[in-house]
């Protein structure tokens, strides 16, 4: 490498060093700067493909990828736009808030990332075979020989890319880049490239290929040859799946599994003279789709894992799925969507950053309660900072509601699945005799013949009927849906259990309600309560995970969630004053203690 002898700000033999390091998450990410671009350039057909080489490597033959090339029928650049093209920093449309481009670092920064060296070819209007040529090197650049973008030359693109391409040799207008000397790429072959790069492309550009705006094509190819060993084009991928014909696996492919949950949340934010509307959706999995046993396991329930989290929208075009919203250990997270659309003109205000893989200042925001978020800017609640900021005219308020719109329809949604779930499994259940339920049953029947009676004993003589119906209706003020009710209070008589549990938002600091109905005794879980995430959720999730690490680490928390509540009754104890009500509080331990025993001994 030639010794750096001047006193350049930014000497570009050691800058482009650092460049290359971009923060690309991986290569399908670095490619989508290339479909941008493209788009930018009003392409309809983008063609990523791929060629592999064949090597010996520990006494076999290999296949490794050479090169990439993402071709497209835009409208192709000049000279002097191609120039500006390849320079980091520079570009048409630094101050253009109109599309998806702007910040003028997509095509050097991405090629970088993956490859050591980039070529372009572009024409405009009359064919390839006008086409203009520059690249960019970084060994000639780390060597001191590339100082500045070569100026364009007449030169048509290889014969072999044009041959394997749809489109590029009959286009009047268009753009081939090629990546070689792949030397930072992720993935060693093609297939493994659009194995892992098919469902993130599909997602970041959903909207474009679902409204037929445009077509992504990946094909892979083996040294020179003109026939691929892999030729697909993108189909997609919706994490709210609430778009048809997507590559959501049957039943689920040609029509949404998901539904719309609500209304959208929209937020007006003036800026400039101008109000900007910002879109909250939020969307829930269909009952049909969580039907059967282990729904989650099925095809169409692991793609839904894959893409679990907040999308993030901006121009049509999705920055990240943030994961900071969702509860890591509960598997039926991936059961909902919510996605979040604004327009470029806000970047600044939802931290945009120059890769387009992120918005920063909404992540940060999904990470922290509200009263920190308060906190941290002086404020004693989120009430005070938001009237705060409105008086200012402070435009992060937006990201506070765009923040309160997210969370107070997550907890609704979280209740809404769960109900599903009970929905599907009550009636197995209520027919395991190693049940709880079925288990607490015995242990009461022998309380009774000892001579211990509850209030809700009297109900067990009454009709089935008024039993039914009392039962149902106590959990339809609970929130349940009628049908579902019905069905539940049925089946706990079927299988004469004196207890069922259910889940209830309730309002009050409670963590369990007790209702004796039809003799019947109904136990409430506060799905509020911060208990019930740290117990019920983790241990229900535990029957349904697969990673023994994620299983071991879901028991250990569970169980320090027991310790948490047993601690909080024994402070509870402590802060009573000497007198009737301690001595009360310890007798009802001590009661309780006795009837857990034999409930315990009965199972």
């Amino acid at each position: 490498m030639a010794t750096v002898n001047t006193f350049e700000f930014v000497p570009a033999s050691l800058a482009i060093k650092a460049m290359r390091d971009s923060g690309y998450k991986n290569a399908a990410y670095a490619i989508a700067e290339l479909v941008d671009n493209a788009i930018q350039a009003n392409a309809t057909v983008i063609e990523i493909l791929c060629e592999e080489s064949e090597e010996w490597v520990n006494q076999r033959h290999s296949k490794r990828i050479s090169k990439i090339a993402v071709i497209d029928n835009g409208d192709g650049m000049s000279a002097r736009i191609l120039r500006k093209a390849l320079q980091f920093g520079n570009g048409e449309r630094l101050t253009d808030r109109s599309g998806i481009g702007r910040f003028g670092m997509g095509l050097p920064n991405s090629s970088i990332s993956q490859a050591k060296r980039v070529d372009v070819w572009s024409w405009q209007k009359k064919g390839s075979e006008t086409a203009i040529h520059t690249y960019l090197d970084v060994q000639e650049v780390e060597d001191g020989g590339l100082v500045e973008v070569p100026d364009p030359e007449m030169k048509p693109p290889p014969k072999q890319w044009l041959a394997r391409s749809h489109t590029a040799a009959t286009s009047k207008s268009g753009t081939i880049v090629l990546w070689s000397n792949l030397d930072k790429c992720d993935w060693r072959t093609a297939s493994a490239l659009f194995r892992n790069s098919e469902l993130t492309i599909g997602r970041i550009y959903r909207r474009f290929i679902g409204s037929k705006k445009l077509s992504i094509r990946m094909a892979g190819y083996l040294d020179r040859s003109r026939a691929p060993d892999f030729d697909d084009v993108v189909k997609p991928n919706d994490p709210m799946y609430l778009m048809s014909d997507t590559c959501c696996p049957a039943p689920w492919d040609h029509e949404p599994m998901f539904e719309k949950y609500g209304e959208p949340a929209l937020i007006s934010v003036p800026l400039r003279g101008t109000n900007y509307t910002v879109r909250v959706t939020f969307s829930i999995a269909k009952r049909a789709a969580r039907a059967g046993h282990n729904s989650g396991e099925n095809p169409y329930g692991k793609h839904a894992k894959t893409n679990v989290g907040v999308s993030v929208i901006r121009a049509d075009r999705e920055l990240e799925l943030q994961t900071g919203w969702c509860n890591t250990f509960d598997t039926r997270e991936r059961w909902w969507g919510i996605e979040v659309d604004f327009p470029p003109e806000l970047d600044e205000i939802f931290g945009v950053t120059n890769n387009k893989q992120s918005a920063r200042a909404l992540s940060e925001l999904a990470q922290m309660p509200k009263d920190l978020v308060a906190e941290r800017e002086g404020f004693t609640t989120e009430i005070e900072l938001i009237s705060a900021w409105e008086k200012d005219e402070d435009l992060r308020v937006a990201l506070l509601k765009v923040k309160n719109a997210i969370e107070s329809n997550l907890g609704p949604i979280r209740n809404a699945i769960k109900a599903q779930a009970e929905s599907k499994s009550g009636t197995q259940r209520h027919a395991d005799p190693a049940s709880a339920e079925a288990k607490g049953t015995g242990a009461t029947k022998q309380r009774q013949d000892d001579g211990h009676h509850g209030s809700s004993d009297a109900g067990e003589d009454a009709a089935p009927s008024i039993r039914t119906e009392e039962i149902a209706g106590a959990l339809v003020d609970a929130g349940m849906a009628e049908d579902e009710a019905g069905e539940k209070a049925e089946n706990v008589l079927k299988y004469g259990q004196k207890f069922e549990f259910f889940k209830a938002d309730l309002a009050s600091p409670e963590f369990f309600s007790v209702r004796p109905k039809g003799g019947v005794i109904l136990i409430g879980l506060n799905t509020n309560h911060p208990a019930y995430e740290h117990l019920v959720t983790l241990l229900e999730g535990g029957e349904r995970e697969s990673d023994v690490t994620v299983l071991r680490t879901r028991l250990r928390q569970s169980y320090e969630g027991l310790k948490l509540l047993l601690e909080a009754w024994a402070r509870y104890e402590d802060e009573l004053t000497d007198g009737p009500r301690k001595i009360r509080a310890q007798e009802a331990r001590l009661n309780w203690g006795m009837v857990a025993r034999q409930f315990f001994q009965e199972s």
